[in-house]
């Protein structure tokens, strides 16, 4: 069994190098009976990794069971898995049989393992080691043969830093890994996926097919897909139904992407607190050349001080970086003669300069006003030492605003 055949079966489609990787993995461990661990984000498809295992394994014509462990109430879960003896709680009026004896000698795809409970956990751990359970209410032992696949899109190395997850069962269930990478990771099969999707709707609702104009097909491959295949489909889905053109233009696809993550792309500027002052992408544009400004100007006067002033024995000048306010040493001094009040500036250095105070003494008052005057948080807004606040509010004459 090849790569393209075991595709063409499971409908996969995409030849990224991950993706290959991911469904050779899945093919030399399927005639074993190790156990897996799938991982990635949600929406990747990794329920059609668990089929090939369980296809191309042994168990093939034995029981396939997928159970969604975040779907199931915390307190029925254990019930649902092991099973339970009439009378054992509330409710149950006789007994019934729980998914791994119910799987016995098939195989079980656990979704979202992560949202097992820590006691459901030490039950799994035991099915896993000795093939042994307990139903709920029952002190017998049972046996069960049972392949587990398990999948997440949870990092469990930091679940079990947390607490939620059990070391033990991780190092169980991931003697296997396999790893399927998220769409953005796949530009390439973005337009192919979109095309199958296309073609299947419109043979299922009898239209033809929509298509993309060039403009929409960048679109649709720079888009960041936080959800995935299962995103892309439904976006598909919902242009084939709802669009009367069948050419799709950039804007029209818009749409239908939310506009938190339509390109992706780098990001300039990022607050350290998520709740900024700055409204518009101008203000932030206008700190980066304010802070540039200022580095500059800092730097100036290191190099004339360096190159005009007289060298003496006297202590080191220490420079404070207009950025990180990290002090330097330097065994010299700035001539008295060499200030940015004095230097002489042609008309456009001027009209910039002027500008530029405008906008650091509006970014300055607006930090003050919103923290009523309290330094020490507009400074942290403003990326500044208070330090360096407290000399701008002097330049800047804005001491009334404290």
């Amino acid at each position: 069994m090849d790569l393209q055949t075991i595709k063409q079966r499971f409908n996969i489609v995409g030849n990224s190098p991950e993706l290959n990787r991911a469904i050779d993995v899945a093919r030399q461990v399927a005639p074993t009976d190790l156990s897996v661990l799938i991982t990635g984000e949600s929406g990747v498809g990794k329920e059609v990794f668990s089929q090939i295992i369980h296809q191309y394994s042994s168990r093939k014509h034995g029981t396939y069971i997928a159970v969604n462990c975040g779907a199931i109430p915390e307190g029925t879960i254990d019930s649902e898995l092991f099973g339970h003896e009439k009378g054992s709680f509330t409710g149950a009026q006789e007994m019934r049989k729980g998914y791994f004896e119910a799987a016995n000698n098939g195989t079980v795809f656990l979704d979202e393992v992560a949202e097992l409970p820590l006691a459901t956990q030490v039950r799994l751990l035991r099915v896993l080691e000795s093939g042994e359970f307990l139903k709920v209410g029952s002190s017998k032992a049972q046996k069960t043969n049972v392949r587990v696949v398990a999948a997440t899109n949870v990092n469990l190395l930091q679940s079990i830093q947390t607490g939620q997850f059990r070391e033990d069962l991780y190092y169980r269930l991931n003697t296997v890994p396999i790893h399927i990478p998220p769409l953005r990771e796949r530009r390439d099969d973005i337009y192919l996926l979109f095309r199958k999707f296309a073609i299947d709707f419109a043979d299922r609702f009898r239209m033809p097919a929509v298509m993309l104009s060039e403009e929409a097909q960048r679109t649709l491959e720079n888009y960041y897909w936080p959800g995935n295949v299962r995103q892309l489909k439904n976006v598909a889905e919902q242009l084939s139904v709802l669009e009367k053109s069948r050419r799709i233009s950039a804007d029209t696809l818009a749409h239908y992407l939310p506009e938190q993550a339509v390109v992706n792309l780098p990001t300039l500027y990022r607050s350290k607190t998520p709740d900024t002052n700055f409204a518009s992408e101008r203000d932030i544009l206008y700190k980066i050349l304010f802070d540039l400004r200022q580095d500059m100007n800092e730097l100036k006067r290191v190099v004339h001080g360096m190159v005009d002033g007289p060298i003496s024995s006297t202590p080191d000048v220490t420079v404070v970086s207009a950025i990180d306010n990290k002090p330097a040493s330097y065994n010299s001094h700035f001539p008295p003669n060499v200030t940015e009040e004095t230097e002489e500036l042609t008309d456009e250095e001027t009209n910039e300069t002027l500008v530029i105070h405008e906008k650091a003494t509006e970014l300055i008052r607006k930090a003050l006003e919103r923290y009523h005057g309290k330094r020490k948080l507009a400074a942290k807004e403003l990326g500044i030492s208070e330090r360096t606040l407290y000399r701008r509010i002097k330049e800047y004459g804005l001491e009334e605003i404290e």
